[in-house]
């Protein structure tokens, strides 16, 4: 699908979309955005249906997605997002690892965020996410929360766009999708599950950054996935890395 091609490289602005059925909220982080230099609000949605369609009209850097909204919840609309244009997407939620953040995680999005946090990290996480990099704290949260029964399962049609992982059991698609790499690469990937940078990787394998990125680049191909934070959830949900 064509994708569309950001504007922030051009103007030097993040573009920023906010997603939230609560006019209120809409209101709010509008206007920390909108009032900060570097920012731009280039549009607004009430539901998951109109997050979608103002994502692929705008072309936003960043949208702030709130998870549940009438007509399409932000879950849904993320992966649609994710699926079709470069844009990032933020998930905005009230309750610190709700379950259903792993499950917009899996569709696509690249990090979350709490409704009450400060300003000035509201504006750090999109810079963070727009960068894009794994943030530390999505990766330590993701390793110590234990995936249940009642957490929202990737299904087959996400497995098979962005390589998710059930379980790392041998003879699972996790065992066999791991199976594939090379050892240098099962060693590369654990350290991305780690929030190491390329930089990090290199110095600690004794290898050229080059050749740290070109692992990486390997790993994103082969495992179908969109970006490191995808990698990351592979990582874990595969049982490579378990804490």
């Amino acid at each position: 699908m064509p994708q569309l091609a950001s504007a922030a490289s051009e103007t030097g602005t993040l573009r920023v979309v906010v997603a939230d059925d609560q006019a209120l909220v809409r209101v709010g982080f509008c206007g920390i955005i909108a009032a900060t230099p570097g920012f731009a609000v280039v549009g607004e949605a009430g539901n998951g249906a109109e997050a979608v369609e103002a994502a692929r009209r705008t072309g936003p850097d960043v949208i702030l997605m709130d998870v549940r909204m009438p007509v399409m919840d932000g879950i849904e609309a993320t992966r649609q997002i994710t699926a079709s244009t470069d844009v990032r997407v933020l998930i905005l939620t009230t309750f610190d690892l709700d379950e259903y953040v792993f499950a917009a995680l899996r569709a696509g999005a690249s990090g979350f965020l709490l409704k009450d946090t400060l300003p000035a990290d509201l504006l750090n996480a999109i810079r963070v996410v727009a960068a894009p990099s794994v943030t530390r704290r999505l990766i330590g949260e993701f390793a110590r929360t234990p995936r249940t029964a009642s957490t929202p399962q990737a299904t087959s049609q996400e497995v098979a766009r962005a390589g998710l992982i059930g379980c790392g059991q041998p003879g699972t698609a996790g065992g066999k999708l791991l199976r594939g790499l090379t050892e240098r690469e099962l060693e590369v990937l654990e350290m991305v599950a780690r929030g190491r940078s390329n930089a990090e990787i290199a110095e600690q394998l004794t290898i050229s950054p080059a050749t740290a990125k070109t692992h990486v680049a390997h790993l994103l191909t082969k495992l179908d996935a969109r970006d490191r934070i995808q990698l990351v959830i592979i990582a874990y949900q595969a049982g490579l890395v378990t804490a």
